[in-house]
C-alpha cells in the first residue's frame, strides 16, 4: 500500500514540478527576480517533507515548543538567554545528529526523530527583531511552507509585530495557520481562557475559519506531565491532519496552492498591464485618427484653395480672351498698324504685350489674396493639429505605476519611452527644419532666408505661402512665355483664329498645372509632415508591439498553469 501511495505521489510531484517549471519561466519572462527565486525554491523543495514554520516574537518560547514537540530531552533548538535574532534553524530527519551552517543566516539541523521522517521544522528569528536578512523567512520558507505555527506568550498574545506578520502571511500567501499559546503554566486558568478566546476572536475577524488555538507548556511536557502540558491535542491535530500517510499528498497540495497563488498574483498584474496596454493602444489610435483627420481636412482645404484659384484664373483669362478676340480682328489690327506709325496708338505688338502684362498683373494680384487666405487656413489647421498631438502625448493615461509590486520595471520602461516621446515631439515642433522640405520646395530658394523669422511649426504658413507663390509664378510665367511665342509666331491680323486657339491651348495647360501641381505639392507636403510626426512614435510603437506579444503569452500561460494545477488538485482530492 505504501509503495502504491509513493508511486502516486511521485507521479503528482512530477506533474507539479513540470507546471512549476513553466511558472518559473514566466517569472524569468517578466524579469521579477524575487518571484523567480521564490518559484525556484518551491520547485527545488517539491521533494522536501511537510514543512512547519514556527514564527513569533523573541522570547515567546518558540525553541522550547519545538524541543517539547519533538519529545527531545536535548536542546535541538538552542534556547538562548539572549535572542538569536539572526539565525534560521531548519530541522530535518537524519540518521545522525548534525548541525550544518548553510550560510550566515541559516543552519540545518538533522536529528534521528521519527516524526521528522514526515515533517520538517523551521525555527525563525523573532518577528519583533530587525535582521538584515529577515526576508530569508519569507523568500525561502514561507512560500514553501505547509503549516505556519504562530507561537505567542500565553500571558500576552497581542504583541503587534507577530500579528503584523500574521496579516502578511494570511494576505500574501494564504497559508494554513495554527496558534500556540506557550508557557500556559504561568497563567491562571480564567486568564488563559480569556486569552485563548481573544486570539480565536481576532483570527475569526481576520478571515480564519475555525481557528485552532492550542495552549501548551513546554516546561510541563519536559517534566513528563503529559496530560497537563497541552501537547497531546497538538500531536493529535498533527496526526489527524498531516501525518499518518497524508503528509506527502498534503505537501503536493500545498505546493500546488502556492504555485496557484503566485500564478494568480502575476495574473492580477497582467490584468493591470493589459489595461495599460489597451489604454496605450487607444491613445496611439487616437493619434493616428487625429493625423488622418488632419490629412483629410487639409486635402479639403487644398481643394477649396485650388478651386478658388481656378475660379479667379478662369475669370481673368476669360476676360483677356474676350479682349483679345475683340481686338484682334483684321480691321482692328490694320488700324493699330497705321495709327501706331503716327504715334497716336500702340502697335499690334505693343498691344499684345500689354495684354500679356495685364494678364500677369491681374493673375498675380488676384492669386496673392486667394493664396494668403487659403494658406492661413491650412497653416493654422496644421499648427493646431501639432499642438493637439503634443497635448495628447502629455496627457496620456498612466494606469500601471512604477511602484507596482510585480511590473514596476515594465511600468518604468513605459514611462521612460513616453518621456522620450514627449521630449522628442516637443523638440520636433520647435525645429523649423522638420517642416522645410527641399524636395518639395525645389526652386523656392527665396523662402530659405525667411525661415529664421519663424520657428518650428509656426513657419508652416511661411512655407506654404512660398511654396504656392512659387508654383503660381512658375505656372503663370510659363503661360505668359508660351502666349508670347503664340503671339509672335503668327501673322498679326491674318491669323486671328490661330491666336485665339493658341491662347486657349496655353491657358488650358496653365489651368491644369495650377490644379495638379498645387494640389499634389501641398498634399505631398502635409503628407510628409504626417509621416514625420509618426516617426516620433517609433519607440512607442515598438513598445506596444512587444507588449501585445508578451501579454498574449502571459495570458495563455496563466490559463495553462491554472488548468494543470487544478487537475493536480482534483487528483489529490479524488485520492483523499
Amino acid at each position: 500500500m505504501n509503495k502504491l501511495i509513493d508511486t502516486k505521489t511521485e507521479a503528482l510531484k512530477e506533474q507539479l514540478e513540470h507546471t512549476v517549471g513553466t511558472l518559473l519561466e514566466i517569472t524569468k519572462t517578466i524579469g521579477h527576480k524575487e518571484l523567480e527565486s521564490t518559484v525556484k525554491d518551491i520547485k527545488d523543495r517539491i521533494d522536501d517533507p511537510f514543512m512547519f514554520v514556527i514564527v513569533g516574537e523573541v522570547k515567546a518560547g518558540k525553541s522550547s515548543f519545538i524541543n517539547a514537540l519533538l519529545s527531545s530531552k536535548k536542546e535541538i533548538c538552542k534556547v538562548a538567554a539572549s535572542p538569536m535574532t539572526d539565525t534560521i534553524q531548519q530541522i530535518v530527519y537524519g540518521e545522525e545528529e548534525s548541525i550544518v551552517d548553510i550560510n550566515q543566516y541559516l543552519k540545518r539541523i538533522t536529528q534521528p526523530v521519527e516524526i521528522l521522517k514526515e515533517i520538517a521544522i523551521v525555527d525563525t528569528p523573532g518577528t519583533n527583531t530587525i535582521v538584515d536578512h529577515h526576508q530569508e523567512i519569507t523568500e525561502k520558507f514561507i512560500p514553501a511552507s505547509d503549516l505556519i505555527v504562530f507561537v505567542f506568550e500565553s500571558k500576552n498574545p497581542y504583541r503587534q509585530s507577530a500579528w503584523d506578520f500574521f496579516d502578511f502571511i494570511k494576505d500574501e500567501w494564504k497559508k494554513k495557520i495554527i496558534f500556540i499559546l506557550q508557557q500556559k503554566d504561568l497563567m491562571q486558568p480564567d486568564d488563559l481562557v480569556t486569552n485563548i478566546n481573544g486570539v480565536r476572536e481576532y483570527a475569526l475577524q481576520q478571515g480564519i475559519t475555525d481557528p485552532n488555538v492550542f495552549p501548551v507548556s513546554a516546561l510541563l511536557e519536559q517534566q513528563d506531565k503529559l496530560e497537563e502540558s497541552g501537547f497531546i491535542p497538538v500531536r493529535n491535530y498533527i496526526y489527524d491532519n498531516i501525518t499518518g500517510g497524508k503528509a506527502p499528498y498534503l505537501k503536493v497540495l500545498n505546493n500546488a496552492d502556492t504555485a496557484l497563488n503566485i500564478n494568480d498574483k502575476i495574473y492580477k498584474g497582467v490584468i493591470l498591464r493589459k489595461e495599460q496596454f489597451e489604454s496605450d493602444l487607444r491613445f496611439r489610435n487616437d493619434i493616428r485618427d487625429t493625423l488622418d483627420h488632419q490629412e483629410n481636412k487639409t486635402r479639403r482645404q487644398v481643394s477649396v484653395l485650388v478651386e478658388n484659384l481656378l475660379a479667379s484664373y478662369d475669370k481673368i483669362t476669360a476676360a483677356k480672351r474676350k479682349e483679345l478676340s475683340t481686338g484682334s480682328g483684321v480691321f482692328s489690327m490694320l488700324k493699330r498698324s497705321i495709327t501706331s506709325k503716327f504715334g497716336s496708338a500702340d502697335s499690334p505688338k505693343q498691344w499684345l504685350e500689354g495684354i500679356a502684362e495685364s494678364l500677369e498683373k491681374n493673375l498675380n494680384t488676384e492669386f496673392k489674396d486667394k493664396l494668403q487666405e487659403g494658406v492661413v487656413d491650412i497653416a493654422d489647421s496644421i499648427q493646431d493639429m501639432g499642438k493637439l498631438i503634443d497635448a495628447k502625448i502629455k496627457n496620456s493615461e498612466t494606469i500601471l505605476r512604477d511602484n507596482h509590486e510585480i511590473f514596476s520595471d515594465i511600468a518604468e520602461r513605459r514611462a521612460n519611452v513616453l518621456k522620450d516621446l514627449q521630449q522628442a515631439f516637443s523638440g520636433f515642433l520647435k525645429s523649423s527644419e522638420n517642416f522645410y522640405d527641399n524636395d518639395l520646395i525645389d526652386g523656392a530658394n527665396n523662402i530659405a532666408p525667411n525661415i529664421a523669422k519663424g520657428g518650428g511649426i509656426a513657419i508652416v504658413g511661411l512655407i506654404l505661402t512660398g511654396l504656392t507663390n512659387t508654383m503660381v509664378l512658375d505656372v503663370t510665367g510659363g503661360i505668359l512665355t508660351a502666349i508670347g511665342f503664340v503671339f509672335a509666331g503668327v501673322t498679326v491680323g491674318l491669323n486671328r483664329n490661330k491666336i485665339i486657339k493658341g491662347y486657349d491651348h496655353e491657358v488650358g495647360i496653365g489651368r491644369g498645372k495650377i490644379k495638379d501641381e498645387i494640389s499634389s505639392k501641398l498634399n505631398a507636403y502635409t503628407q510628409r509632415i504626417k509621416e514625420k510626426i509618426n516617426d516620433n512614435f517609433y519607440k512607442f510603437d515598438k513598445l506596444l508591439d512587444d507588449e501585445g506579444k508578451v501579454i498574449k503569452h502571459l495570458e495563455d500561460e496563466h490559463e495553462r498553469i491554472n488548468l494543470e494545477i487544478k487537475d493536480i488538485k482534483k487528483q489529490i482530492q479524488l485520492k483523499g
